[in-house]
């Protein structure tokens, strides 16, 4: 249970307060309501050049890392196809140079043509290194637009391709900027050795000058049921050949969602999982295996993946792992099967909560959500979970009408 207070500034921001006295440290969480699935389609990737661009310097504050380091502090920052989430972890006695740091931010970076210049090559490096560059690097760019026809989800994080973050013009830089990064699209949470009465001070001295700006309201095309299998394949210059396999599945903020995450690590947790002992161990088909759902805040993929031992042919593997999908979707699983995925959900909810900015992304992430209680529900959701209700998981989301698939062969 993560206790918190919280309340709202006149300029729209949400700011949650999580108080620990038995820690010295202080963390700052600000999540943004903006990811990839909110960009253009022929102007992707501007949710994660941002992610570079907020490290860039602001009007006030050139250098963002040597002001934070100075006072002990770190910070790092992640996009996905969802949210966008920076985060300070500094001592609590330097708690203002975070509200400082991260409000003259908010307030306006420093768009110069330099700073747009130099993170769009840094960008255009991690596109070419992690997903065209590396083996099995383009997966992603291939596995997404086949799943998803209409939805933004079609295109990474990173982007549909280079051209999109090689060409972004400063004017569609700072519209993006100005729509999506303001008091009213975000979350800010502080935890540590802070009180209320001090967060509120700070808040409203460094952050409730800043413009609320109007908080976007979101209108994607819908994915529509997917209505027959979709099969590409791909040969590359990669060790091994492998199968990569996608189902439409719920969003996060579904009441199935616990279900389906324990499906997943009935099939695939760890190496007990049912897949790996079948599949993997006992008949070795694949040599590696994984299965998750993405999580996605829309409607998102249930997705298993496996690399193919040498020798084995694809057509093969794949009759194999569907043979085990065919079990859990007509066999109820076993009570031990069950209760061991729910210790192992219980135990990692526990130890994440252990960590203070664990925990304020937490709340940040159920305020998101609807609100921040929400993350104190989580494991209770997870252990009301039954049988029947991964077995009516399993067949509503392994029917081969609702799969893509996705075969990655050697050369």
């Amino acid at each position: 249970m993560i206790p918190y207070k919280k309340f709202k500034l006149k300029n729209g921001l949400t700011v949650i307060v999580h108080e620990d006295k038995s820690t010295p440290l202080a963390a700052i969480n600000i999540l943004y309501d903006v990811g990839a699935r909110d960009e253009h389609p022929e102007r992707t990737g501007f949710a994660h050049l941002f992610e570079h661009l907020m490290f860039g310097g602001s009007v006030n504050i050139p250098d963002y890392d040597n002001a934070l380091q100075k006072v002990g502090g770190t910070n790092n920052a992640f996009t996905n196809n969802d949210i966008t989430n920076y985060y300070i972890k500094l001592p609590a006695i330097n708690l203002e140079t975070g509200f400082w740091l991260e409000s003259d931010r908010m307030l306006s970076l420093a768009f110069s043509e330099k700073s747009l210049r130099v993170q769009k090559n840094v960008v255009c490096e991690e596109f070419k290194e992690r997903y065209l560059n590396q083996p099995y690097g383009d997966v992603w760019l291939k596995l997404r637009p086949l799943a998803y026809q209409v939805h933004p989800y079609q295109w990474p994080t990173i982007g549909k391709q280079l051209s999109h973050i090689r060409e972004a013009q400063m004017k569609d830089v700072k519209a993006f900027f100005n729509k999506h990064y303001c008091p009213s699209n975000a979350i800010l949470v502080v935890a540590g050795n802070v009180t209320l009465s001090q967060v509120k001070q700070l808040s409203k001295k460094w952050f409730e000058p800043i413009p609320g700006g109007k908080k976007p309201k979101r209108k994607l095309p819908q994915e529509p049921k997917q209505k027959e299998a979709r099969y590409k394949t791909l040969k590359r210059d990669v060790p091994a050949n492998a199968i990569y396999k996608s189902y439409h599945t719920c969003s996060r903020n579904d009441k199935e969602y616990f279900a389906i995450d324990l499906l997943s690590d009935v099939l695939g947790g760890g190496d007990s999982g049912r897949l790996k002992q079948e599949l993997v161990k006992k008949n070795q088909i694949f040599s590696s295996m994984n299965v998750y759902q993405s999580g996605s805040y829309d409607k998102g993929m249930f997705l298993v993946t496996g690399k193919l031992h040498k020798g084995v042919k694809y057509k093969d593997a794949d009759k194999a792992l569907d043979e085990e999908l065919i079990k859990i979707k007509e066999e109820l699983v076993a009570d031990q099967e069950l209760q061991k995925v729910k210790n192992q959900i219980e135990s990692t909810i526990e130890f994440e909560e252990v960590g203070l900015l664990n925990r304020a992304m937490a709340l940040a992430f159920g305020e998101l959500q609807g609100d921040a209680s929400i993350c104190n529900k989580d494991l209770d959701n997870y252990l009301k979970v039954t049988k029947s209700q991964i077995k009516e998981q399993a067949n509503l989301i392994f029917d081969e009408k609702n799969c893509s698939t996705l075969y990655y062969l050697t050369k």
